[in-house]
């Protein structure tokens, strides 16, 4: 996480309290929506407390916070968008990536929203450029999508017997068909064939596992998704089961 970047943007935030906020709580409330659990996330949570808390701004002190988390099922994070802003929070901390930024982004259109995310926010329509976003969506984008031709080609050198490689992603991120995409051109340009399986749960992952194994696919590279972050032991355990190279890039965006 770029730590001081995302700080001092969502500290701006927090000043403008007195202006944006309408009918406002005796302390500046800060939410926080995520698309995955607390728990995966509680580094990064306690990261932003800390920062905060340098600022002056302490939880229960001179400040509250409310924490809304999806848990991985990104269709609640609509009901726990409109639940901050009953809250009449003053700021709306996205965090785990695209989907809890959309929720939010489409709930309100004058509460700041800061995100930290590996997708195009420009692409998704939050933003209106990197350099000058405009309305109540602002923070820091690293971009990683863009990287799914190289993680292609790192896979078809650390297994280059793999005839077959398969492509996994969870259907509820906004960016799976841009990562589909990327995958299958790049695909397409190494002369590597490639199957696409989806999955938004833990039945699914396990299911997909199983399909790739019977098609006798020699490693599969995992979307990059937060909820798939978030279970990186069950994919370990599942590349461990069907002896299947697994490429996961971790994400806390």
């Amino acid at each position: 996480m770029k730590r001081r970047e995302f700080m001092t943007l969502l500290c701006s935030a927090v000043a403008a309290w007195p202006e944006v906020a309408r009918a406002q709580p005796a302390l500046p409330l800060i939410g926080f929506l995520g698309g995955p659990s607390l728990e995966s996330y509680a580094q990064n949570v306690a990261a932003i407390n800390q920062g905060l808390k340098e600022v002056g701004y302490v939880d229960g002190i001179s400040a509250m916070i409310e924490h809304r988390w999806a848990n991985g099922e990104y269709d609640r994070l609509p009901a726990l968008a409109s639940e901050l802003i009953e809250k009449r929070v003053a700021v709306i901390v996205a965090i785990g990536g695209a989907p809890s930024t959309i929720a939010a982004k489409n709930a309100t259109s004058t509460i700041p929203i800061v995100f930290l995310m590996t997708a195009d926010p420009v692409q998704l329509g939050l933003v209106a450029s990197l350099n000058r976003p405009g309305g109540n969506v602002t923070g820091i984008a690293i971009l990683g999508v863009a990287l799914e031709a190289k993680r292609l080609g790192i896979v078809r050198e650390l297994v280059p017997s793999a005839k077959l490689i398969g492509v996994l992603v969870n259907p509820r991120n906004p960016q799976a068909e841009t990562q589909i995409r990327e995958l299958a051109e790049a695909g397409r340009t190494a002369g590597q064939e490639i199957i696409q399986l989806k999955a938004s749960n833990n039945l699914e992952i396990d299911a997909a596992f199983k399909t790739l194994a019977d098609r006798g696919a020699g490693a599969v590279i995992i979307g990059q998704d937060t909820f798939f972050t978030s279970q990186r032991t069950q994919f370990a355990a599942l590349a461990k089961r069907y002896s299947m190279p697994s490429e996961l890039k971790t994400s806390t965006m």
